[in-house]
């Protein structure tokens, strides 16, 4: 007797079973991949806060060291290929577990040289120790279950240079006097749609990473910040340090 898939089984072809349960709709269908990947749309996700962020994310790009970057995960909107045409001519890699998201990727960008596209879940990175000056980590963290970011994060820190930076942009802190945590309709939306948001808001990042990044000899400060929406959204840039 046939046992009837769920919507969900029909997409975990190689992904991990929390993104095709919570985000098939948003990251793995095809349909959904090209709605969403509308200035509009992701502008009216994040609350008209989208150029603010992106703006915020390219100043910290612009202090970074000079060598190999990744962006882990790909991403909606033009950030990708802001962050292409600044870098260049070196090679932007980028590292998604989902084919659908790659290929939307590798369409928007006009000279295919500039970027190095590969399938990884960011829980195991297929990329040596210290092979990155810089990773950008754009609006995932909130999205990962916290076992699975404790591993995204301990992969950072691992494939980072012992004198690169991780710049995450994504949620801050709890947010416990902005007006969209207060107002209890709109927090219900938010932690229904993001499940794993709540724990995020409770999640030390720098601890995380000085804790994860000890047996790689690693150490992490932060050493800019800026934060949008009132506090909501931050954009941060972590420098490591340790012994080569």
């Amino acid at each position: 007797m046939r046992t009837k898939l769920s919507i969900y089984q029909k997409f975990l072809d190689g992904v991990p079973v929390y993104l095709a349960r919570h985000y098939w709709w948003a990251y793995l269908w095809r349909p959904a991949v090209w709605f969403f990947d509308h200035q509009f749309i992701i502008n009216l996700i994040l609350f008209g806060q989208y150029r603010k962020l992106m703006t915020a994310a390219m100043a910290h790009i612009d202090k970074t060291p000079k060598g190999e970057m990744l962006q882990l995960t790909c991403v909606y909107g033009s950030l990708t290929p802001s962050i292409v045409n600044k870098i260049r001519p070196n090679v932007l890699h980028i590292a998604d577990v989902s084919p659908a998201q790659l290929e939307n990727v590798r369409a928007k960008i006009k000279n295919k040289n500039n970027i190095l596209m590969t399938r990884l879940n960011a829980e195991s990175l297929a990329y040596r120790d210290n092979s990155f000056s810089t990773i950008i980590v754009f609006f995932l963290l909130h999205e990962l279950p916290q076992e699975a970011r404790t591993r995204a994060l301990a992969e950072c820190m691992r494939v980072l240079d012992h004198d690169g930076v991780l710049i995450c942009a994504g949620y801050n802190a709890l947010p416990a006097k902005h007006f969209l945590y207060r107002f209890p309709v709109t927090r219900f939306i938010l932690t229904k749609l993001e499940p794993f948001l709540a724990s995020l808001w409770k999640f030390d990042i720098l601890s995380a990473l000085n804790e994860l990044g000890r047996p790689f000899h690693k150490r992490a400060e932060s050493i800019a910040k800026t934060e949008v929406f009132s506090s909501f959204y931050h954009v941060t840039t972590y420098q490591i340090s340790g012994d080569r």
